[in-house]
């Protein structure tokens, strides 16, 4: 019998690889763009409770429950399709509603490494008031920060 799990990892791991490619391009596009009615909520001044960019996270979560349910009755392995974009919902909300918002209750700062620059990165993405001129849109890489900076100062100069 062929050993199908590995299979299975590599449409999970390669899946959770193009949402972050696609969530980039969500953002920047879309939620910086004509989606900026639902995103603008995410970048006004934190008020407990919901706010209406989360309208976005369900969104997402029933496009992975389109690829749990009847996706994969018409070819099974999008049912692994499915769990790699529950697998970076589950990440974005960690990493980004959780630790670098603090939604769930709990603040930390990282000091160094992969979650520090993470933590800096959307910093500097929120440092720019309304939907334009901002940096770094995806969730789970970030740039390295220099870059984002002078991005960021190139943008500035240019307004």
């Amino acid at each position: 019998m062929v050993e199908i799990w590995p299979t299975r990892f590599l449409i999970v791991a390669a899946t959770v690889v193009a949402m972050e490619g696609f969530a980039f391009a969500f953002h920047r596009h879309v939620m910086h763009g004509p989606g900026w009615g639902w995103h603008r909520s995410h970048h006004e001044p934190r008020r407990a409770g919901l706010e209406t960019n989360d309208l976005y996270a369900l969104l997402f979560a029933g496009l992975s429950l389109l690829f749990f349910t009847l996706l994969a009755r018409l070819w099974p392995p999008l049912w692994w399709v499915g769990t790699g974009t529950l697998v970076y919902g589950l990440l974005y909300a960690i990493l980004h509603d959780g630790l670098v918002h603090g939604r769930f209750g709990f603040r930390t700062s990282p000091r160094s490494g992969y979650l520090k620059r993470l933590v800096q990165a959307h910093r500097l993405h929120h440092a720019v008031k309304g939907r334009d001129g901002a940096v770094s849109f995806g969730f789970l890489y970030a740039p390295p920060i220099r870059r984002l900076r002078r991005q960021l100062r190139g943008r500035r100069g240019a307004a």
